[in-house]
């Protein structure tokens, strides 16, 4: 299995062919970066195929014994017995152990059956049982094994640089904390995340974590992730690599609970279910092109946004229009407060027909005109729009009111609470759903992690699992930065001794 990257530069391949931005890229190659060296993402030369007997032989496997049999086509260069010992140490119930009363803690991602009536079926798949109560610890566990198992072969260590909008911080740094030979630099956007989340990160107290709080938006901190991951000399001296959804690993971590929710929520290979996903940055929606890609039977990929809708307005025109900072909404779903989805190059690579040169001369149009147009209209930029049917796409959207209302709903119609974002993926499911085809909503997080909504909606606080009572009271260790590379380059040499 080799890896290409989106931009890859043919001309430089023929040249170079051991160019790893090109095709020559491993998973091992890859696993402790983010960007390819042309500024691209990884993604296979080709997916690899699952078949129908596969998918029979995987509906009696536990979600690790899954996790190894996909893992294996994906990372061919890792030793099989080393993947299988990673998954199992990953996947166990003790690590998920945040399951709800009614769930078995042991299915890791287990399924609850929200509406079966008139041949419409509306399922939750729970997905936040780990330790940061959010979906980000289904990879980020993983990830955080994996690591450290390549540094401990290289004799290494490594400098992880990211951005969150809220859980993908706490979850890369309860994955990390303590890890050999790693440290965390993370930025995530001052004052616009809930006050459960600021203080799962910002309670850190570990000496490997650096909490970063960076007076803009969501944006502004991938921005600056991404302007450090191109300083390629910058980038190799300081050993920086990623853990944000750019990170091939992470997605292919994903992969693996779209086809755990499948085989659950079906009986034959003849059936086909959809999925809904809340998305902001495209990470937890594009494993599921992924795995459709794959030979997953899946009908739709449905993406639910917030009032950040750059998505939503893509799969409705064929428009995709970047916002600036300005215009970019703090809402109640914050963690898709996000206006520059940075995975949705992934799917573009796949639309144009994998060619790189157009996805190049597109995102090039992003960076100078704020985005491009591929609806066909007189004067866009092209007329790729009309193949997004043929991958499945559909998309809508949630509003505050509309967000606490589905919650106050899901309570009174199927006695749970939900977060935010979840709601948001409710919502929009409803207005997706078709007669017999199972709709699977990806759960986002619990629903503690957004309290100040939850009391709103209900007018009580969210349970919370016991250990959380009282993270906010916690000290906290964070430091206050203006969205300056510069500034940040500096920080990081400070703080690495490198």
């Amino acid at each position: 299995m080799h890896y290409v990257s989106t931009r890859a530069d043919a001309s430089a391949a023929s040249s170079s062919p051991s160019n790893a931005s090109f095709s020559a890229a491993s998973f091992s190659d890859i696993l402790l970066g983010g960007l390819a060296p042309d500024g691209g993402l990884y993604l296979p030369a080709e997916y690899p195929q699952v078949t129908g007997a596969e998918l029979d032989a995987w509906r009696k496997l536990s979600y690790a014994d899954l996790a190894i049999a996909i893992l294996k086509k994906f990372a061919t260069d890792i030793p099989e017995a080393d993947i299988e010992a990673l998954a199992r140490k990953t996947y166990t119930s003790e690590t998920y152990r945040n399951a709800r009363p009614d769930e078995n803690a042991a299915d890791i991602t287990p399924l609850r059956v929200l509406e079966d009536e008139g041949g419409r079926k509306l399922v939750l798949q729970a997905l936040s049982n780990g330790p940061t109560l959010a979906f980000k610890d289904m990879a980020m566990q993983l990830l955080g094994n994996l690591f450290e198992y390549a540094l401990a072969k290289e004799g290494t260590e490594l400098n992880i640089f990211g951005a969150t909008s809220g859980d993908t911080g706490s979850a890369a740094e309860y994955a990390m904390r303590g890890k050999q030979g790693i440290r965390v630099f993370m930025l995530s956007p001052h004052k616009k995340m809930s006050a459960f989340q600021t203080a799962q990160m910002f309670s850190l107290q570990d000496p490997n974590i650096f909490n970063i709080a960076v007076e803009g938006v969501f944006d502004d901190c991938q921005d600056m992730v991404k302007a450090v991951s191109n300083d390629l000399e910058f980038k190799a001296r300081h050993k920086i690599g990623t853990v944000n959804s750019i990170n091939w690993a992470r997605v292919v971590a994903q992969v693996i609970y779209y086809f755990r929710g499948y085989l659950a929520a079906t009986k034959s290979n003849e059936e086909k279910v959809s999925f809904t996903v809340p998305s902001g940055n495209f990470g937890n929606i594009c494993a599921g092109h992924i795995a459709r890609m794959m030979g997953l039977p899946i009908d739709k990929l449905v993406v639910a946004t917030n009032e950040n809708d750059v998505l939503d307005e893509f799969f409705r025109t064929g428009i995709y229009r970047v916002r600036k900072s300005s215009e970019t909404h703090h809402t109640s779903s914050p963690s898709m407060d996000i206006s520059k989805a940075s995975n949705f190059e992934r799917f573009v690579y796949d639309l144009v027909g994998r060619d790189p040169a157009r996805v190049k001369a597109l995102f090039a149009k992003v960076e100078t005109d704020g985005g491009f147009d591929l609806s066909g209209a007189p004067g866009s930029d092209g007329d790729e729009f009309k193949q997004v049917a043929r991958y499945g796409f559909k998309s809508g959207k949630s509003t505050h009111d509309e967000r606490v209302q589905t919650i106050r709903d899901v309570a009174d119609d199927y006695g749970i609470v939900i977060d935010t974002h979840t709601a948001d993926g409710i919502k929009v499911a409803k207005e997706n759903i078709e007669k017999g085809v199972t709709m699977i909503v990806l759960e986002t997080a619990l629903a503690a992690k957004f309290n100040e909504t939850i009391l709103e909606a209900l007018g009580e606080d969210a349970e919370r699992p016991a250990g959380f009572e009282n993270i906010e009271a916690l000290p906290q260790k964070f430091t206050v930065m203006p969205p300056n590379v510069e500034n940040m380059k500096a920080y990081i040499a400070a703080n690495t001794g490198l």
